[in-house]
């Protein structure tokens, strides 16, 4: 599902500051994987680069068997729009927007009808427990039920590949607890990979398997 070849980022400057250099990743459809590491260690520039939010100086990835750097702008933001799902620890739930019309988002901008998408909206909000809450407001809800409709946005276009970016970072502990199992039980369901990127022990001993991203590379940890 992702494969991630010799990637190397290095940003320009009066000190040109390397943040990734020969990163190797193999991802498979249905794996879920945590990144950890120290601040500064390029997880989040990683996450840019899967993405193809950012460019890298060298490597490869390949998602879903497409070479990123074989696409143009408008072609990647096609593959996002796709074949991706993202969270984040900012909640980035429109609040002009009922929670049905956030989570249905991502399938309007890629076309899908409305005969079509509205059932799976229906059914991602049951799946995330917040099946009554379809035409209520963002700003009627909890942090931790905003985090659940970001989840259930990122992933009612059934993505192939899901990146979360510190998506507890803002929430109490058992919120964030309820978040992980269902970011990992929605990944396993729709049979999507997935990658986690977190400083907390706790989030990433959901994963199937836990990643060090340091000086030296990506190992396990």
């Amino acid at each position: 599902m992702l494969s991630i070849r010799q990637l190397s980022k290095t940003y320009a400057g009066p000190r040109p500051r390397t943040v990734l250099r020969g990163i190797d990743l193999t991802l498979p459809a249905g794996q879920y994987v945590a990144v950890m590491g120290e601040s500064g260690m390029g997880k989040s520039t990683l996450l840019n680069l899967v993405a193809g939010l950012d460019r890298p100086d060298a490597g490869t990835i390949v998602v879903d068997g497409v070479d990123l750097a074989a696409l143009d702008d408008d072609a990647l933001t096609v593959l996002r729009r796709e074949k991706m799902g993202f969270v984040f620890q900012a909640f980035h739930v429109l609040p002009y927007l009922t929670v049905a019309q956030n989570v249905a988002l991502p399938m309007s901008l890629i076309g899908t009808p409305g005969a079509e998408a509205s059932p799976r909206v229906s059914a991602m909000l049951a799946a995330v427990a917040l099946g009554d809450r379809a035409d209520s407001m963002p700003r009627e809800l909890s942090g931790g039920e905003l985090q659940r409709v970001a989840i259930a946005r990122a992933l009612v276009h059934r993505p192939r590949l899901v990146l979360a970016d510190e998506p507890t970072g803002n929430l109490d502990a058992d919120s964030a607890s309820q978040v992980l199992k269902l970011l990992r039980d929605q990944v396993k369901t729709n049979g999507a990979a997935g990658i986690l990127v977190t400083h907390s022990v706790a989030a990433a001993a959901t994963a199937d398997r836990v990643l060090l991203l340091s000086r030296d590379g990506l190992a396990p940890k």
